[in-house]
């Protein structure tokens, strides 16, 4: 096994598994996209352990066994995220124990945690998705690095508001619950769910509360996107390209929420290819 066999693999990850980030990562150096595809595909493989459907305490188990790969000096030969992953830390001031957060809320995902109000919605949020930002930023780089840590977890808040909305049924149907249950009270909403898997809230009801929790990824996104400036062009446009793949996804959703709360929201091809390339010819010159 060779580094690049390793690298092709995690690159192969990202294409299949993380497609609407491909669009962003695609538009890095080669070296930088290598690093950022080890780092979402080792984000992937805890994912898939979380979304599993094996017993709880296995799952559990496994996401502790994945912490431990993490800890450990040098990975095993045959475990080609993780060999990929060790090469880009060494090239990348990459904070390798941003990947605990992620586990952390995998495993609240695992025992299937609720939420009572948005502050324990943003504990989450960060782990699962501002960990991300973070991991990226140390592949990134940035001009000011103090500086662009908080808006690359804000960014990764935003994102994960995103995928809340779009997978709202999705996640009911196998058990999960993220809008936080302040907010479902106070728009009069249970997300209860018919025979049919439908849900019995008024849809008026639940278009209100979707909007009301778009607006706020909205809120996240204008801090995050601050992040752009304080990156080299090419950085800036896969971030750029991502925002903007992910903000497109939350406009649609909320012009639609009805809908959105039916079938899972996507963005069609060329849309993603248009805004990934105006985020290439918009980066830093």
């Amino acid at each position: 096994m060779t580094v690049s066999h390793a690298y092709r693999r995690c690159e192969q990850i990202v294409r299949t598994r993380a497609r609407n980030f491909s669009y962003g990562i695609r538009l890095l150096p080669a070296p930088k996209r290598r690093a950022l595809s080890a780092v979402y595909a080792f984000a992937r493989r805890i994912d898939d352990i979380g979304d599993g459907d094996g017993p709880a305490e296995q799952r559990l188990v496994r996401l502790s066994e994945a912490r431990a790969a993490l800890r450990e000096a040098r990975p095993d030969d045959d475990n080609l995220v993780m060999y990929a992953l060790a090469d880009a830390a060494r090239r990348y001031p990459i904070p390798l124990e941003a990947f605990e957060e992620l586990i952390d809320g995998c495993a609240a995902d695992v025992r299937g945690t609720t939420y009572q109000d948005f502050e324990d919605l943003l504990f989450y949020s960060r782990c699962v998705a501002g960990s991300i930002g973070r991991l990226s930023l140390g592949v990134f780089g940035a001009d000011d690095p103090k500086a662009a840590a908080p808006l690359a977890d804000a960014l990764g808040v935003a994102l994960q508001i995103t995928n809340i909305l779009r997978d709202v049924r999705e996640d009911r149907l196998a058990g999960r619950v993220y809008l936080p249950a302040e907010d479902l009270e106070r728009f009069g909403c249970t997300l209860d769910v018919d025979s049919s898997g439908r849900f019995t809230d008024a849809p008026q009801r639940l278009a209100a509360l979707v909007r009301y929790e778009a607006e706020r990824a909205r809120e996240w996104y204008q801090e995050g996107i601050r992040l752009v400036p304080l990156l080299d062009r090419r950085s800036a446009a896969c971030t750029a390209a991502m925002a903007g793949i992910y903000r497109s996804l939350l406009d649609r959703i909320a012009a639609h929420p009805v809908e959105a709360l039916t079938a899972r929201s996507s963005l069609p091809t060329w849309r993603k290819t248009t805004i990934a390339a105006r985020a290439l010819m918009g980066g830093r010159s």
